[in-house]
């Protein structure tokens, strides 16, 4: 078997299983999980029509580099969100996925031969960036995050060895679990320090088009080249329409940027077989085509969040995020930091479930020497339902840390 399996962690939804495992919920309330970050509003009608009318395509082999018609819908759609042109035969390309796709671009990237390869990843982090990394043969820098800027990430407290060994930085923005989204000063940083250094930088946008701030989120490739970069140079923006869509069965996306970049992925990828179906294809053109279904999710979204922030405000340390669909929560002082121990009572008292912010993490050293977990003492909340049930779970959670508030002094 390949050794590095070996250095894999379990998945944090495995771990949440073993956590549960021996807690008996409360019988008496139904089940409500905001736990797993899996849109649940209903899929549009428009993409389903189009699948449907497309099945002839599952009679033939699809191309790796897809069908210039779904190129040319997803550059459009760059074209409309970032005011920029892409180049469809060079410069982007279908995925399965954005987690398929940031997987395979970081084995496409990646010289295990050179000594001290490095992935710089955010921490708290999405668990395909770490795994990749390392079933690649590199090593993981785990980049400090700032949480007085809603844990954004401290990238001038990354050390000059570390970026020196550095071939492919990966970011977050809107981030995942923080909803936090980086802005042009940041972008500028990170793109001089690929310049000094040489390393890739990969864009994980796949929750860009959730946000609740009047202006959407800044995109990498609108960055670079309001920076004057417009041939991208090391730099590959992934997204997908899981989360824009409601549609995370139709595992589909896209990657763009730097040419040369993509040429090699190409590559990568036609080996890999990794040609998205043309079933796939079709469905994903009526979704990258159409505006009116996303900017209806939003205001779900929006309307949503509006009545639950206030709600667990009032109980827990937490607040409307930039972007994205999660709510990333302090604890109550009761839980003396102990996010496992906060989802085994909820879930044994209230039978409602969320995710253990350490689960997200990884210990990393502080400037005082000691270790910690970043995403200790907080819990991340996936606010997919419907909102009555959303509201519910709130309301639930607003008694158990009631019943748990510490006795007045």
């Amino acid at each position: 078997m390949n050794p590095l399996l070996a250095r894999l962690q379990p998945y944090p939804f495995e771990r949440l299983r073993q956590l549960h495992a021996p807690v008996t919920p409360n019988p008496a309330l139904r089940p409500i999980s905001l736990g797993i970050g899996e849109p649940r509003h209903a899929t549009p009608e428009l993409i389903k029509t189009a699948l449907m009318a497309s099945l002839a395509g599952l009679a033939s082999y699809p191309a790796t580099l897809g069908e210039p018609a779904l190129r040319l819908a997803m550059a459009n759609w760059v074209e409309r969100r970032y005011g920029l042109k892409l180049n469809t035969a060079t410069q982007i390309l279908p995925v399965n996925g954005s987690r398929e796709a940031l997987f395979a671009l970081t084995q496409t990237i990646i010289d295990p031969t050179r000594a001290g390869a490095t992935v710089v990843s955010p921490n708290p982090f999405y668990q395909i960036y770490e795994g990749a990394a390392l079933l690649a043969g590199a090593q993981v820098y785990y980049a400090p995050s700032d949480a007085s800027r809603n844990f954004g990430i401290d990238w001038a407290a990354v050390p000059e060895a570390v970026w020196a060994k550095t071939q492919l930085l990966i970011v977050c923005s809107p981030g995942n679990p923080t909803g936090a989204v980086m802005d042009l000063q940041e972008w500028k940083l990170l793109f001089e320090l690929s310049d000094r250094h040489g390393f890739v930088i990969a864009s994980d946008e796949c929750y860009s088009e959730i946000y609740f701030r009047p202006e959407p989120p800044l995109g990498s490739l609108q960055a670079a080249a309001a920076l004057g970069r417009h041939d991208f140079k090391n730099l590959v923006a992934l997204t997908s329409l899981s989360k824009r869509s409601n549609v995370p069965g139709l595992r589909s996306g896209f990657v763009a940027g730097d040419a040369a970049i993509m040429k090699s992925f190409l590559l990568y990828r036609t080996y890999h077989g990794s040609a998205m179906s043309p079933v796939v294809q079709a469905a994903s053109r009526a979704a990258w085509d159409d505006e009116a279904h996303v900017v209806l999710n939003r205001e779900m979204y929006r309307q949503k969040f509006a009545e639950v922030t206030p709600l667990l405000a009032g109980v827990m340390k937490v607040s409307l995020p930039d972007a994205g669909f999660y709510l990333w929560a302090e604890i109550p002082p009761a839980f003396k930091g102990s996010d496992e121990n906060f989802s085994s009572q909820l879930l044994a008292q209230y039978n409602v479930v969320v995710l253990p912010g350490s689960y997200l993490a990884r210990d990393v050293t502080g400037i005082d020497g000691k270790r910690f977990n970043p995403g200790a003492g907080r819990v991340r909340m996936a606010l997919v339902a419907e909102t009555a049930e959303c509201l519910e779970a709130a309301e639930r959670i607003v008694l158990f840390c009631q019943a748990h508030a510490a006795p007045a002094a």
